[in-house]
């Protein structure tokens, strides 16, 4: 019914706008005197058509740029700037030729350095249109302008192109379809320009003048011709608006040589970084010790604020960056040398995957052509990425970056919006890539897993500053606190307290360990890998102490809470106490039931114990025991 009701709204209207134009082609058709004869028509149409084109080429020139600069700026002097150029629409045409007068009129400054020669010519003619004309290009441009994806703008520079570049060959061709409607109403609208002209020019005539003139002096008859002429080019010129821009042609790579990339010399990265960006305050210092850093935290802690600063996209005041032993902190983008995967898949949409690599100024077809069959996409050169796969976009990107011989790689979560299949499979590809470039990674991540798996050492931050940081086994066997162990996915983390026989926890459990090297009644952290935990059922004690055992064992009495069947294993839940419920990973479930008792056996040197930063005991019962979080090595 919704449907219907909308259709004849849109029906009423569409019928009011061509019922004229039916009645007038109708008349033209039919009329003995069409005005095709009378002199002047033919002069003053092609005055028409080639000022309006030479004002849309002006107004191009210098709109497309100002509607870039409007579309990215938040500043109240681009409002102010917007606000002026958009004014003209709202003053008749008259009005706005009369005020353009004061501007270019005989008697203004400009007027009488030029003889008087902007108006009464063709050159006011063009001065009249442009005045008229030119905030329909602007508004469309910077509309279109506003929607182009930044990650694009910033992707380009960090491979090497400048602002001027970036305009040129990702801005505008990305703002296309926007620009090229706002071109052909900005041309129609000055090819139609009645008002501004007839004040600014009245000689030569232009078409619409000279219509005008033949109805004043002779009636409708001689008006059929001009009409029809004018109806005839506007119809051409929007279909031609609307014609699809044709491709290049298909790009035969087989006769490149394929040349691997040379070793990168390590540039392992130094940074502090203080920026804020909003009300958010980013305050970060690092030394990497390994080649490739992770760094991990929740969505909001910062991770992209930090790759951005060290791309260079924030400019030089957000902080102290150096590649290995090169500062690039005063280095503008384009000049770091950082190859940088944005988050999503940052392809520019109107080139095709070989133009995709060798967009990067630095880019030679040897070594795209390498990349080209090392991560899996040859035959793929000549498509476009809407045509591609999620992982195969992901691989051009990644294979983008590499074609402009970074110094530094910088992934800003590259694999998010991948399946967890394609994920693993591009994760191997990148570590067997960061071992054969030997190339400096950074990548960000909140997958602690991924985290592990591609870097040496990961670095926690939240909230804009760093929680904690070291190599991988020390990190998750030792974690810092529990929002640390958290977002690292360490389930088995709990306090304790020290006493003469080992650990008692707040629900009263006691764990007899060798704590010796703490002070009497410390207060410290202990975990234990979930694969380290071994439960039996209520008829084993003795196998819990067997002293056959080459290692000692804790053995504690629990309850089963709960039992998971993942496919690849069991994961199981048991509680020691009100307060301590312990997660357990094996490969098959033992014979009991959830609510069984069950005794907990553990071998002491898996245990981890360290002091409390806190220096309190508190409850762990504010720990999330996720039954799917990743398997991670104990440190």
């Amino acid at each position: 019914m919704t449907r219907n009701a909308l259709r004849w709204l849109g029906g009423l209207l569409v019928l009011y706008l061509v019922a004229p134009l039916v009645f007038f082609v109708e008349r033209f058709v039919s009329g003995p005197e069409r005005g095709f004869h009378v002199g002047g028509l033919w002069p003053a149409l092609l005055i028409s058509l080639s000022t309006a084109t030479v004002s849309l080429a002006l107004i191009c020139l210098f709109g497309i740029p100002l509607a870039y600069v409007l579309a990215r700026s938040t500043s109240v002097w681009s409002r102010v700037v917007e606000i002026a150029v958009t004014l003209p629409l709202a003053l008749p045409p008259v009005m706005g030729g009369l005020i353009v007068v004061y501007l270019v009129g005989p008697y203004s400054f400009l007027g009488t350095h030029v003889d008087s020669n902007l108006t009464n010519s063709v050159y006011g003619i063009v001065i009249a249109m442009t005045f008229t004309s030119a905030p329909f290009l602007i508004l469309a441009a910077r509309a279109a302008f506003e929607v182009v994806d930044p990650a694009l703008l910033d992707v380009a520079a960090t491979l090497g192109h400048g602002a001027v570049s970036r305009l040129v060959r990702v801005a505008i061709p990305a703002a296309g379809p926007g620009i090229r409607a706002g071109m052909t109403m900005t041309w129609l609208r000055a090819f139609g320009e009645y008002g501004a002209v007839t004040i600014l020019a009245y000689n030569p005539a232009s078409l619409p003048i000279y219509t005008v003139n033949e109805f004043m002096a002779r009636g409708l008859a001689p008006t059929l011709a001009p009409t029809m002429l004018a109806l005839v080019v506007a119809a051409l010129v929007v279909a031609l608006s609307r014609a699809r821009l044709p491709r290049r042609g298909r790009i035969d790579v087989s006769d490149v040589v394929s040349e691997a990339p040379a070793l990168t010399p390590s540039a392992r990265l130094r940074f502090h970084v203080a920026h804020r960006v909003g009300s958010f305050a980013l305050d970060l210092a690092h030394e990497a010790r390994f080649d490739n850093v992770a760094v991990l935290g929740a969505s909001g802690s910062g991770k992209s604020v930090l790759v951005r600063a060290l791309a260079g996209l924030y400019g030089s005041n957000a902080g102290t960056v150096i590649f290995g032993d090169t500062d690039v902190s005063a280095l503008p983008p384009e000049r770091r040398r950082v190859g940088y995967v944005a988050q999503g898949f940052s392809l520019f949409p109107h080139l095709t995957v070989w133009q995709n690599m060798m967009f990067p100024t630095r880019a030679r077809a040897p070594l795209a052509r390498y990349w080209l069959e090392h991560l899996r996409l040859a035959g793929l050169e000549n498509r476009l990425p809407s045509q591609l796969s999620g992982g195969q976009r992901q691989r051009v990107a990644l294979a983008q970056a590499l074609c402009s011989s970074p110094d530094v790689l910088l992934l800003d979560e590259p694999f998010s919006a991948l399946d967890m299949p394609i994920r693993r499979e591009l994760q191997r590809e990148l570590r067997h890539l960061q071992r054969e470039t030997g190339l400096a990674t950074l990548i960000v991540t909140h997958d602690p897993a991924e985290a592990a798996f591609l870097a040496g050492e990961i670095m926690v931050i939240d909230a804009g500053r760093l929680r904690q940081s070291d190599a991988n086994r020390q990190l998750f066997s030792r974690p810092i606190s529990r929002d640390v162990a958290r977002l690292l996915g360490v389930t088995n983390l709990f306090s304790a307290r020290t006493t003469p026989t080992g650990l008692v926890t707040p629900g009263g459990t006691r764990l007899a360990l060798d704590v010796a090297s703490f002070a009497p009644q410390s207060e410290v952290l202990w975990s234990v890998r979930p694969e380290a935990v071994i439960v039996h059922g209520d008829d084993a004690p003795d196998a819990l102490h067997d002293v056959d055992q080459p290692v000692r064992r804790v053995a504690v009495r629990a309850t089963l809470a709960d039992v998971a069947d993942v496919g690849t294993g069991v994961e199981l839940f048991v509680t020691l106490d009100a307060e301590l419920e312990l997660h357990a990973r094996a490969s098959s479930a033992p014979d009991l039931a959830v609510g069984d008792d069950c005794w907990v056996r553990i071998d002491v040197n898996e245990i981890n114990v360290w002091l409390d930063p806190a220096g309190v005991t508190t409850s762990p019962a504010d720990l999330t025991n996720d039954a799917s979080a990743s398997p991670h090595p104990r440190g």
